[in-house]
């Protein structure tokens, strides 16, 4: 497989609030063999349509084939691949060992040159939360090693179009054809 055209594509996809939805999202990039690099799901502002944020490693041909795929879904109501302009990002979590003062104290700096909050404090660890881009959140997590991290977690990627345009925008969305929310009209 010749991964040299290869690069990071986001898709913004609203489906159905339902059980099973996202493991038939998900089957179908696997059946592709396409592997997810991020996923982060949540309900939309109607709580019968979930948001379905993905990142995959492919090519400008394979996108395409995966868009139209999901497209086909009866639970899929909108497939988006947003801009490069769009916002994108991730929450990431970090646990960090601080037993000493002067440890916490520059974790703390760190912690406040990258504007990320302190959320929880012991008497050995200190735990931080960032909201930001991929490089952003990279960089602290390599400064933060030097004071061992105990735990990482990270949400997935979230992205949204600058400006106006909104998912709902796209001319192939089901939203705007024979289904309304959600609800099939026929």
């Amino acid at each position: 497989m010749n991964t040299a055209n290869y690069k990071r594509h986001t898709l913004s996809v609203l489906v159905e609030n339902a059980a099973g939805v996202l493991s038939q999202v998900s089957r179908l990039f696997s059946r592709k063999g396409y592997n997810i690099e991020s996923l982060a799901v949540g309900t939309t502002d109607d709580p019968e349509v979930s948001r379905i944020t993905i990142e995959v490693l492919c090519d400008d041909q394979q996108i395409e084939q995966i868009t139209n795929q999901l497209r086909k879904q009866f639970t899929v109501y909108s497939v988006r691949l947003p801009p490069d302009s769009s916002i994108r990002r991730e929450l990431v979590l970090i646990k960090v060992k601080a037993e000493s003062r002067e440890v916490r104290n520059e974790v703390i700096q760190i912690a406040n040159i990258f504007r990320a909050s302190i959320i929880d404090v012991s008497t050995s660890t200190l735990t931080l939360a960032i909201i930001g881009e991929e490089s952003k959140d990279n960089a602290l997590e390599k400064l933060l090693e030097e004071f061992g991290i105990l735990e990482l977690v990270r949400t997935g990627m979230v992205a949204l179009e600058r400006g106006r345009a909104t998912i709902s925008d796209n001319e192939d969305n089901k939203e705007t054809g024979e289904f309304v929310l959600g609800k099939n009209l026929l």
